[in-house]
Parts: C-alpha cells; structure tokens; sequence
C-alpha cells in the first residue's frame, strides 16, 4: 500500500549548530491522522526536530518525507511554503496591527472563497463574531485558537505545534488543550507536537517519543511510556517516580517494604520503579517504619513523601489521616507489577 501524503517519515536525521550534534540518527514514522508528542527537557532537540520538518532547517544527513515525497536529503530540498506544513509557534506569533480574520487569512490564496475560508476556520475555532478584533483585546486561549486558526486555513496535510500551550495559565491551559485535542481528532490531521510537560504529552499524543540530547530514548502509547518506561530516565520524565532497592528471584523481588512482583524476569541486585499510587500505607506507633517527611495537597489527591532508610517514597493517598512530619507508618506495594532495572541500566537513579 503507497505511503499516504499526510505521513511523516524522518530517517537517521542529524542535526548540528556550530558543529555541536543536536539531533542524532532521529527515525520515525507518523501515521496519517496520528499525532506524535515530543516529549522532553529543554535543549534536548525536540523543536529542531519541528524545524526540520517545516523545512526552516536543513538536516546534516539522513532525510525527511511527507508521504512518498522526499522533502529533505543530501540532494533534496522542497521549501518550506511547498511543504503544506502548519506550524503553530510557542507565542502564536501573531501580527499585532492586523485584525483576527487578517492573521488567519494571512497565508491564504485571495479568491472568490477566500472571506468563506476565514469565517470556516473562525467558526471552528469557536471565533465566530471575532473577525474585526485585534490580538490584543484577546485572553490568552483565544489568540492561541487564532494561531491554530491560521495554520489550519491553508488546509495542511501536516501540523506542527511548537509547546503552543506554554504562556497560558494552568486552567486555561486545559481547557485550551482538551480543545484543541478534539479538532485535531475530528479533523484526522496528522501532527507533531512538542513539550515538556508530561500530562500535555499524555494528553494529545497517540504516541510520545521521548527525548534526550537529540535522541529517541522510547517511542510508545502514552501508557506504555508511563507503565513500561524503557529505562530510569524515561521513567523520571513519564511521571512522578521513586526507585527501591531488592534482590530479583524471577517474576517478583523482595524489598524493605515486602515482596513485589514484577512485569519480567529478573536475577540479582534491581532497582524497581514505584508509582505514587502503587503503594499504600497505614499509621502505626514508635519510630519504626517509614518516616513521613512531607505531606502535599493536589486537590485530587494527597501526595506523602517518606524517607524509608536512604530512599524517598512519594504515596498518592485520597485522606492524609492527620499525618504530620515525623510520623512513622507502613508502607506496603498494592499495584500492578512494578518494571524493575538492574544495575546496568539503573545507573543514574
């Protein structure tokens, strides 16, 4: 079956600036309709990698394709105006003297449809009746719906987004991305965004590929990320993480807080990955136990952080019981099997 228009496919693509590697033998493949989430710290190549797919960046070597076309190699290049490529930048970028239906038109053919295409995009942004408005009488979340306004008039095959969430408040921030998150599912666009927030990456991505120093460390669905992270680094980006030490007998280990039983087959010393609400506790008297050194609440929850000898356990609870700092409970492991490491790849915890 021939590789449809709207995939994106990147093979061994490098990047340098000033000779210094940014990405490195970078290969992946976004189905068409799919969104992909580049998940990881800044610095780590993710908006280069955007860069290089809108064609504002040349690659050092290996290449990039929209579908069967090779948009970028050693010895090609389309431009990035040829691509069909929507980008929606970090600060919208949008022109501050020109009126909301002229930001979104800006990239557009003039025609006999052309103030139709604008109101389109303008309704389905949830803009309608905002046409003659300047970005500046705006919130936030609505000169963000303009930005994507812009980028999908053109009708793209492909959509970029460049942490197009970032300078929004965290509760328009949700709001903003669950919509966000719809048009993009109804419209079937195949996209690539990036962040580094871990619940965006969740959020909006079919798959996170998950990034340091220019490299694909796991590339998966957002569960496997979370449940099955390929190693400590991954685990530590993919979420709230703590690490305890035992000693492996096949499927299940014993650590200070008991037996736990793992996801694979391990022999020897591990490491074993613990969720916040894999495990449990329970108050208990005397100063044996689990010492609670912080307790914080999120709201949905409380999250107890506890020193267990040289190790610090964070438990996701719904009621703190009156716990306080200094407090010694039990702490015992409830949920599904844990992933644990062994030395070779637990180093750096």
């Amino acid at each position: 079956m021939p590789a449809s228009i709207s995939e994106i496919h990147l093979l061994d693509v490098c990047h340098r600036y000033n000779e210094k590697p940014v990405v490195s033998n970078f290969s992946v493949t976004v189905p068409e309709g799919h969104s992909l989430a580049l998940l990881g710290p800044s610095g780590c190549g993710k908006t280069t990698l955007l860069r290089l797919i809108a064609g504002l960046a040349k690659p050092y070597s290996g290449a990039i394709k929209l579908g069967e076309n090779v948009v970028a190699s050693d010895d090609s290049w389309v431009a990035p105006e040829d691509r069909n490529v929507g980008l929606v930048f970090q600060d919208w970028a949008l022109f501050p003297h020109l009126t909301v239906a002229k930001n979104v038109a800006f990239g557009l053919q003039r025609s006999a449809s052309h103030k139709n295409q604008v109101q389109d995009m303008l309704d389905l942004v949830g803009l309608t009746g905002y046409g003659h408005r300047l970005p500046s009488t705006l919130s936030g979340g609505q000169q963000q719906r303009v930005a994507l306004a812009r980028a999908l008039a053109p009708q793209p095959k492909v959509l970029l987004l460049d942490e197009p969430f970032s300078n929004l408040d965290s509760g328009l921030r949700n709001q903003v991305r669950s919509e966000v998150a719809e048009l993009l599912s109804e419209l079937r666009i195949t996209s690539v965004f990036v962040t580094h927030d871990q619940e965006e990456a969740f959020a909006l991505g079919d798959h996170v590929g998950v990034m340091n120093s220019g490299t694909l460390e796991q590339i998966g669905k957002p569960e496997e990320i979370y449940m099955r992270p390929a190693n400590p680094w991954v685990a530590n980006i993919a979420g709230e993480a703590s690490f305890i030490e035992g000693m492996a007998h096949g499927q299940s280990a014993e650590t200070a807080i008991g037996r736990i039983e793992l996801t694979a087959e391990h022999q020897g010393p591990v490491k074993i990955l613990l969720r916040p609400e894999q495990l449990a506790i329970d108050q208990r008297e005397g100063t044996e136990g689990s010492r609670v050194e912080r307790v914080e609440y999120r709201g949905s929850d409380y999250r107890i952080f506890l020193r267990l000898d040289a190790t610090i356990l964070e438990v996701s609870i719904k009621e703190p019981f009156s716990l306080q700092r200094g407090d010694y409970v039990n702490v015992s492991f409830t949920g599904r099997p844990a992933v644990a490491y062994s030395e070779t790849t637990s180093n750096g915890i």
